[in-house]
């Protein structure tokens, strides 16, 4: 009895085991995400060279790590084209970002669009070595579909190469690039690392021709070429930009394409291009750079002179090396009594661009005692509300001879009348001594 009592516990611990083992399978392939996406193409040109219109349809992706675990496929929604559904097949989990999966009944979604793609020979001189043979290999004869996926929170952009044998929907993921950076801000001067990482197939044929990195900028219509690195020769370009910094050795060894510069300057602020190419293949990621200084700020003059009542007092404040050009510039004024209050704006000036392409530009405060209520003076406030933060910058104001004198000044004006008066005094006595000391001299003369 006690041997079948010992048997039955043992094979609820084994179904036990079993259970959580299923469970914790499911859960980590259904940790990658089903993606909503829109697949985006343009139909046929209809003739005399004019492109044709582009066509935005709802498509989903079902994404895991082991081609064997898609399953069935799910109840495809009504909205959905059965043709638009596509099983994603990604070793590196690169598209089971959290940010890809947000909490259910959030209303902020992941961003996700797929196109249909082309391989083709680079035209880039950095590349196009990569591509020897004039003739493409058969291995291109497939389906091919480019993925842009944008996280919520700003937390990865993913662009992502797929492969699907010709007729199937069953598609792996040859080229991932990824960042993690996708918007970044750094202060003026300070070393700054934009995030590139890139994932390639190692059984694809295409990942044994080697690869090649590119970093480009754009700003306003503005182009150049940060920095370029060819992979399979392993050289850099000539034309790589003074204190951009790749990692050789990271970059074969991790996939890590991150761009350093080591020192933030005005013109880095913008748009940088990390692309990864392989043979006929690239995919490419968007990081924006932010150069954000706050302003430093200045009084003139400080200390300001002695008011009186009536008396207009000119104030300057000057905000000098920030970037960018937002800057709002106000004045505050704190009394005796510690309570604190806006004043009415002073008049701005321009901005004025430096040599290192930072702003300054200042306000103009005209401050008339006799309609601002100031007591006996205080601390007036100079303060910039800039996106680096908000800066200030301080100086006292002393008012005197006011109608209604405190009692500091009363004493102050007791002591000097009593001052004054023994001044009078003293004089007096002095005087009526000289005097005195003169008509007894004239009346002894005369006698």
């Amino acid at each position: 009895m006690t041997n079948f009592h010992t048997i039955y516990k043992l094979s609820l611990v084994a179904v036990c085991c079993f259970i959580q083992a299923n469970s914790s399978s499911s859960s980590s392939s259904s940790s990658c995400p089903l993606m909503e996406c829109w697949f985006v193409q343009e139909k046929t040109g209809r003739g005399g060279g004019l492109t044709g219109a582009t066509t935005q349809e709802k498509s989903l992706l079902h994404i895991s790590t082991d081609a064997n675990s898609h399953g069935e496929s799910q109840r495809v929604p009504s909205d959905i084209s059965p043709d638009r559904v596509f099983f994603v097949t990604d070793p590196a989990a690169t598209l089971c970002h959290r940010s890809l999966s947000p909490p259910r009944g959030s209303i902020i979604k992941p961003q996700c669009e797929i196109n249909p793609y082309q391989p083709h020979p680079s035209t880039l001189k950095w590349v196009a070595p990569l591509t020897e043979s004039a003739f493409s290999p058969i291995y291109l004869q497939a389906d091919w579909l480019s993925a842009s996926l944008h996280g919520i929170n700003n937390e990865v952009v993913i662009s992502s190469i797929m492969r699907a044998p010709t007729g199937t929907k069953e598609n792996n993921v040859i080229l991932s690039v990824t960042s993690k950076t996708v918007s970044v801000k750094s202060r003026l001067g300070k070393p700054v690392t934009l995030d590139c990482n890139f994932w390639v197939d190692r059984s694809s044929p295409l990942s044994g021709s080697g690869f090649a990195v590119e970093w480009r900028y754009q700003f306003r219509g503005e182009g150049r070429l940060v920095a370029a690195y060819d992979g399979k020769t392993d050289r850099i370009a000539d034309t790589q930009e003074e204190g951009a910094i790749l990692d050789f050795e990271s970059i074969h060894e991790k996939g890590n394409a991150s761009l350093t510069l080591q020192e933030a300057k005005v013109r880095h602020s913008g748009t940088y291009i990390c692309t990864v190419y392989l043979p006929y293949l690239l995919a490419q990621v968007v990081v924006e750079l932010e150069i954000v200084e706050p302003p430093s700020l200045s009084i003139h003059p400080s200390p300001l002179p002695l008011a009186v009542p009536g008396q207009t007092l000119m104030v300057q404040c000057e905000a000098s090396g920030f970037t960018p050009l937002s800057l709002e510039l106000g004045w505050e004024f704190k009394g005796s009594d510690g309570k604190s209050r806006r004043l009415e704006p002073g008049s701005l000036t321009g901005h004025r661009q430096a040599w290192d392409g930072t702003y300054s530009q200042s306000s103009r405060l005209e401050l008339d005692t006799s309609k601002t209520d100031l007591g006996t003076g205080g601390e007036l406030t100079c303060v910039a509300v800039h996106p680096g933060g908000t800066q200030q910058a301080s100086t006292t104001i002393s008012v005197i001879g006011f109608s209604t004198p405190s009692i500091e000044d009363s004493m102050a004006m007791v002591g000097v009348a009593l001052v004054l008066y023994g001044l009078i005094k003293f004089m007096s006595w002095t005087f009526t001594s000289s005097g005195s000391n003169e008509a007894d001299k004239q009346q002894k003369k005369e006698e």
